[in-house]
């Protein structure tokens, strides 16, 4: 069968691998329809992602259609995938936040993921919902960001400051709203913080032109925000997050620095803050966003920005490579 495979830095195609035929024991045999590239595949295909072993079969958000292996699924039932193992007796699991399993085994990142014809997933991953194939593909990309706004305890009335509006920004974006807050979304590009808009942003923030910290505090009354989340990965914005939030506030980290960060540390504890790591999803961020689509909450035609066959893969994360303002998710199409 067909799988997409970045089989060095820079260097991916189109293979042949052996035919799935049927699902492992306790396992459910999926037919690929769709699977959404993102930042992490990005990393890999230039050879900066440490926990990626070459080669590797990327793909982690899945839409795919049942074909054997589970008695409560009809096959051709539309589903998504949960890619995330967990080992269940590290601390993370052992506290019920398998999530950060200290195991964890990422499909695509530390074993081969979803971009290929078939896959094996245990049923206790997977989740069927009226949704659309597209919309499938974005539960998992969507899922990141609701856990953010989680971990932040975002509840209505709060005012959510998040930095970065590409697929992880966007969902947090989009749950802060869903759950009732207010969302400030803050980029430097205008047709991301568009699409943060039509996600449920009540304020956008372009920093190429309006004072970052000026407009927080004329959105906030001079407070600052009840909740920052970052969602980019720079040592700026993850010194921003600790500056411009509110006293006793949360900071939500998402995005990785990729060099060591500079605090002023008499914020940690002049605000008396609560700083906190978010890893990946639990089971109920995925039935939340799958809610909060099924509501019709997001943009979706907005926020894909490309469907392509395998046989495109490898050039459109070449563009994406040397352009990363090009795209916001592109989508990988096995299957209709």
């Amino acid at each position: 069968m067909k799988a997409f495979q970045i089989q060095a830095p820079r260097t991916a195609a189109v293979i042949d691998v052996p035919h799935l035929g049927e699902a492992g024991k306790g396992e459910v045999l999926l037919r690929v329809n769709l699977v959404g590239m993102c930042g992490t595949d990005l990393s890999t295909y230039r050879g900066a992602n440490a926990m990626v072993a070459f080669p590797r079969i990327p793909g982690h958000e899945v839409a795919a259609t049942v074909v054997e292996g589970a008695d409560d699924l009809t096959p051709g039932t539309a589903v998504t995938v949960s890619p995330y193992t967990q080992c269940g007796t590290c601390p993370s699991c052992r506290r019920g936040r398998p999530n950060a399993c200290q195991h964890n085994q990422t499909m695509g990142v530390q074993r081969d993921g979803a971009m290929t014809e078939y896959i094996s997933v245990p049923r206790g991953r997977i989740y069927a919902a009226n949704l659309s194939l597209k919309e499938l593909c974005l539960v998992e990309p969507l899922t990141v960001g609701a856990h953010a706004a989680a971990r932040g305890r975002v509840t209505a009335g709060d005012m959510v400051a998040v930095f970065g509006c590409g697929g992880i920004g966007l969902g947090a974006i989009a749950s802060a709203a869903f759950r009732g807050a207010s969302a400030i979304a803050i980029d430097m590009d205008d047709k991301k913080l568009e699409v943060a808009r039509k996600a449920g942003a009540s304020f956008l923030i372009n920093t190429m032109r309006q004072n970052l910290h000026q407009r927080l505090q004329e959105i906030t009354e001079g407070n600052g925000p009840d909740v920052v989340i970052e969602a980019i990965g720079l040592p700026l914005t993850f010194r921003a997050a600790v500056e411009e939030v509110a006293f006793t506030g949360r900071v939500v980290y998402i995005g990785y620095a990729k060099e060591p960060v500079s605090y002023e540390t008499r914020l940690f504890v002049q605000k008396e803050l609560d700083i906190l790591g978010s890893r990946n999803a639990l089971p109920e961020d995925f039935r939340d966003v799958i809610r909060m689509l099924e509501a019709d909450r997001f943009p979706v035609e907005d926020a894909v920005s490309a469907i392509i066959p395998p046989e495109q893969a490898a050039a459109t994360l070449a563009e994406w490579s040397g352009n990363p303002g090009r795209f916001t998710k592109i989508q990988v199409e096995f299957s209709a």
